[in-house]
Order: structure tokens, then sequence, then C-alpha cells
């Protein structure tokens, strides 16, 4: 605490010199040298803890670990060697540092502050206005892996399941099913232009574009999945949307033969499965709710009924 005390009390002094650093949180860094030299990585993320702490911001120590250790080159503080975390930082660092952290203070998201983000062990790059996958989306990406791989059904022409994704946002899911599904091709729809060049520069990075399709579309527009029908049947209709339109259910196409999964508000699966009940003509029968890490009802299940189905899954 001493020597937090003696950090801070320097920082809003200005070690003496005319002006200080009054406001410095939300102003540009002014780099004094002495108090540069004196700084290491352990004492910056537990100065910058208490601000955010201070200021109301949501996982206040996650946030500064994340900042430093993005400046000095690592993914997670912990990761940092040893030496690195004590020896004290440079004045760019510290810049770099203080820029990050005011971006914070302003409640970006931290995934946009860094640039990048982790999903299902693959790091790929988040930029605004494109929505960020919530630590619940990989549980349905690992729900949708194991009905796959328990499934006797033969799915797709080349050995793998043909996937859409509607709404791919930055892409975590599509590439995430294609990384572990090493035989399946996806269909990635998305109605922002922001999103589909996010998809397509992640899919590059991990080198996945002779697999995956990226496409623009409004699903919500009449006649959109019109422009699907070229691929053929669809194995597997994924989805994470911000809400869900009921467009979307009344206009599945015929050539969608086996089973869709929604990420959803913790509100919704009784609702659509109240819709579903009183649409027989759709076909569709919500097979299974699962809740997700925090107890919540989070992810559908939804199948075609009937014998054009093909063989069931458990869900």
């Amino acid at each position: 605490m001493e020597l937090g005390d003696r950090m801070l009390r320097a920082l809003l002094s200005g070690l003496g010199r005319k002006g200080g650093t009054r406001d410095w949180a939300f102003s540009s860094w002014q780099p004094y040298l002495p108090l540069a030299g004196l700084l290491s990585a352990t004492e910056v993320v537990s100065h910058w803890t208490a601000v955010f702490e201070k200021r109301g911001i949501p996982e206040a120590q996650a946030s500064s670990e994340y900042i430093v250790a993005h400046v000095l080159g690592a993914k997670t503080f912990q990761s940092l060697r040893p030496v690195l975390r004590t020896q004290p930082l440079s004045p760019w660092q510290l810049q770099h540092v203080q820029k990050l952290s005011s971006c914070r203070l302003q409640r970006m998201p931290l995934q946009y502050i860094l640039g990048e983000w982790d999903f299902q062990g693959l790091s790929l790059k988040m930029a605004p206005p494109v929505f960020i996958p919530r630590p619940e989306t990989e549980e349905l990406v690992e729900w949708v892996l194991k009905e796959v791989t328990q499934s006797s059904c033969p799915m797709g022409a080349q050995g793998g399941p043909l996937i859409l994704e509607v709404g791919c946002g930055s892409g975590a899911i599509s590439l995430s099913l294609l990384t572990q599904l090493p035989q399946s091709r996806v269909i990635a729809v998305d109605k922002g232009e922001a999103a589909i060049c996010l998809t397509q520069e992640n899919a590059q990075r991990l080198r996945l574009l002779d697999r995956i399709q990226i496409v623009p579309l409004d699903v919500t527009l009449e006649g959109s999945w019109s422009h699907l029908l070229p691929w053929g049947p669809m194995d597997l209709v994924v989805s994470n949307p911000p809400y869900i339109f009921h467009q979307d259910m009344e206009q599945l196409a015929p050539e969608i033969r086996r089973s869709i999964f929604l990420e959803v508000d913790p509100r919704h699966p009784e609702l659509v499965g109240s819709w579903l009940q009183s649409r027989p003509d759709l076909s569709l029968d919500l097979v299974a709710v699962r809740k997700d890490f925090c107890g919540r009802p989070r992810f559908l299940h939804i199948r075609r009924s009937g014998p054009q189905c093909g063989c069931l899954m458990e869900a």
C-alpha cells in the first residue's frame, strides 16, 4: 500500500513539475522519466486496478492485467516471464497502457481495446461494431460438436456436415466448427458489411478460406433464402443472433433437413416452444433446451420433424 500511495501521489503531483497530471485518467499521458523508471508491470496493474475499481469498471483487475500483458506482448499477465513483471516499463509502454486504460474507463469493451480475443482456442480479431461472442457461446459450439460426433447419420457429400451460420459476426462459431470438424464446410451469412469483412479476415488468418463461403445476406428480407439454394441441403443451422426474428423461422428453406442450434435470451425458450407448437406447418420441433454455466436456459435445439429428417439424434 505504501508503494501504491507513493506512486499515486507522484502521478497526481507530477513529481513537482508545473501543471502536474490533473485529470490524468482521461488526458494524454505525461511521460515523466523518473516515474517511468520506477514502475514495474505488477505496480502498474495494481494502480490501474484501483482506478478501475474506483470508477466502477467491471472486472477491474482482469482488465488491468490484460491491458498490461497486451502492451508487453503477452496474452495474459500470468503468462509473462517473471522478469517482465518486475522490471520497469519504458515511457512508451506506460503511454500505451495509459491510452488503452483510458478507453476502458470510457467503457469500451476489453475485446475491442485489445483488438483480438480467444474463442475455442482460436485467436480472433475483434472490432466494433461487430458483436463480441459471449463466453456462453463456446458452450453452444461444444454442444454442436458433441451432436455431430455422436450422430450415426452420414452428413454432406464430402464426409462432413455442411453448416449454415446465420449472423456470423466475427466468424467465431463458423471457424471453431471448421477447425474441429476437418471435413466440414460452412456457409456464413450476415447482413453487416463489417461482420462480413471481419469473418473474411479471421478465416484468412486461420487459413480456412477454402472451406467457408461468406455471403452478405439479410435473412429477414422476403425471398432471401433463395440465395442459399445453390449450395444444396444444409445439415446444420447455427446462430447466435442479437435477437430472434420471427421471419427467420417462417422462411426456413425446405432444404434444411436436420438441426438448428440457437443461442437465445433466457426468456425466449418458452416463447419459441409455444410458437412452434402453433405452427405445425413448419414441421419443426423444439427437442432440447440447454442451460449455460450460470444455470439459465440459453441454447435451443430445433429439429425437423417427420420422416424427412433422416435419423434422429439424442439431445
